[in-house]
């Protein structure tokens, strides 16, 4: 089954979120290997596709997990959550009805 994981970035977190990406990205190539990731971005802190210095104000993943405690887990493992970029994780399941 799909699930959405909608992650919110603690406050001035972009200098973490820069050292960290590396290795969060690993993991969602590694998903898309597979062939579990639909989608995977972030979410720019201001209405401009490069926030610059304004950073982000969090991500949004939806991929294919065995149940909703495997995506929590993922999502909990994620380097993003584990150096602090990542405050408050959201995940839930997700119907994909289009396209």
């Amino acid at each position: 089954m799909l699930y959405m994981i909608y992650a919110q970035d603690n406050a001035n977190s972009l200098p973490l979120r820069l050292q960290h990406r590396p290795a969060h990205l690993e993991r969602l190539q590694q998903l898309q290997a597979e062939g579990r990731l639909v989608l995977a971005g972030p979410l720019p802190a201001i209405d401009n596709i490069d926030p610059g210095e304004a950073g982000f104000s969090g991500s949004l993943i939806v991929a294919e997990f065995e149940s909703l405690q495997a995506a929590t887990e993922w999502a909990d493992n994620d380097p993003f959550k584990q150096a602090g970029v990542y405050g408050n994780i959201v995940v839930n399941p997700f119907r994909k009805t289009l396209p």
